[in-house]
């Protein structure tokens, strides 16, 4: 069994733990949390200790899942496949390009695997997106948006994150990295815009922003993000393929609400479109939860690490994605668009 070792226990920590305590592939050898956490009954039995370091050199895991903020997770991945571990790391992968670099670095050192919590490489509903605009095939427009109507704890873990990422950075790598697998292009340049919207949050940071993505094949992608109990739930979930040939779309029913992390993930139905041909509705009403995406995420690590899958590419993919979203930042922060090809922390 993988001996695994628990690092941040908020709601991706605890469904991570949930997945490893369900996969006979894994033994939890130990929790890690700076505060006493909130835990699942399943998960009561195992140690709980609050000193990460501490726990890897006493504990000695196979695997390293880290679910922290996002300040400390190159930091401890680097520590974790320094100690031998495997890592699974929540996204985005680090703060800056240059850590996101060191830890791929790190992971080509050491011959450690890392997988970075791309949920929805794993979604079936995503993955038939994806095919389904391949198909069509470009230059494309991709229009992507997840806004969050958060308040009261979902708010106060938001303003928590806010203190090192911005909405756009934290869910945005996830999309970008959506637009990368469809397009197959490099980006060229990025473009953004963002407000502070809240006292709440420190002056420098902002709650709400958007950027645009340009490829060298002429493709281009929005994507838009807001956290914070003044924000609308209409039109707060835009999934949205373009191509010469037609389009692709996720629909979703009017009951869905934005503070349900049930909906971040579910599709309800893919609307195929075709110019001149009816349009084609795939039902995807058995998809699976979000629970049920961390296990298949888990169960990823264990075969990544059994069959010694070479994930090269996918460092490379989180890497670049990454770099986009901080570009992105960039250019809200400056007022100026970011050229990637010469920026010195470029993908």
């Amino acid at each position: 069994m993988i001996r695994t070792l628990v690092v941040g226990l908020g709601n991706m920590g605890r469904s991570h733990a949930l997945a490893y305590h369900r996969n006979p592939a894994f033994e939890i050898v130990g929790l890690v949390n700076r505060s006493a956490p909130v835990l699942d009954p399943a998960l009561t039995g195992y140690e709980v200790t609050q000193d990460f370091h501490a726990a890897l050199d006493r504990l000695k895991p196979d695997l390293v899942s880290i679910a922290t903020y996002s300040d400390s997770h190159a930091d401890f991945a680097v520590a974790a496949m320094e100690a031998g571990a495997h890592v699974f790391v929540e996204k985005p992968l680090a703060t800056t390009v240059e850590d996101a670099r060191r830890v791929a670095d790190c992971a080509a050192r050491t011959g450690r695997k890392v997988v970075v919590g791309y949920i929805l490489r794993h979604h079936p509903s995503w993955q038939r997106l994806i095919a389904e605009a391949r198909a069509m095939g470009g230059p494309y427009v991709f229009r992507l948006n997840l806004n969050q109507q958060s308040k009261g704890p979902t708010w106060e873990v938001h303003k928590a994150l806010m203190q090192t990422t911005p909405p756009i950075v934290d869910c945005g790598v996830h999309y970008v990295d959506v637009m990368l697998q469809i397009a197959g292009k490099q980006a060229v340049e990025v473009r953004g815009m963002g407000l502070r919207m809240t006292e709440e949050i420190a002056a420098d940071m902002y709650n709400y922003g958007h950027f645009q993505v340009l490829f060298e094949d002429g493709s281009l992608g929005w994507y838009e993000a807001g956290w914070g109990p003044m924000m609308s739930d209409t039109a707060f979930f835009v999934k949205d393929v373009v191509s010469p040939k037609g389009a692709v779309s996720i629909r979703m029913p009017e009951s869905a609400r934005s503070d349900d992390i049930e909906t971040h993930t579910k599709t309800s139905l893919l609307r195929v479109h075709h110019v001149g041909a009816p349009d084609q509705d795939i039902s995807m009403t058995d998809e699976p939860g979000h629970q049920d995406l961390c296990e298949r995420e888990a169960a990823f690590v264990a075969r990544a690490i059994a069959e010694d899958i070479d994930l090269s590419r996918h460092m490379r993919e989180a890497v670049e994605s990454l770099a986009i979203c901080l570009a992105a930042d960039a250019s809200v922060r400056t007022g100026r668009p970011v050229n990637l090809k010469e920026a010195p922390w470029a993908p």
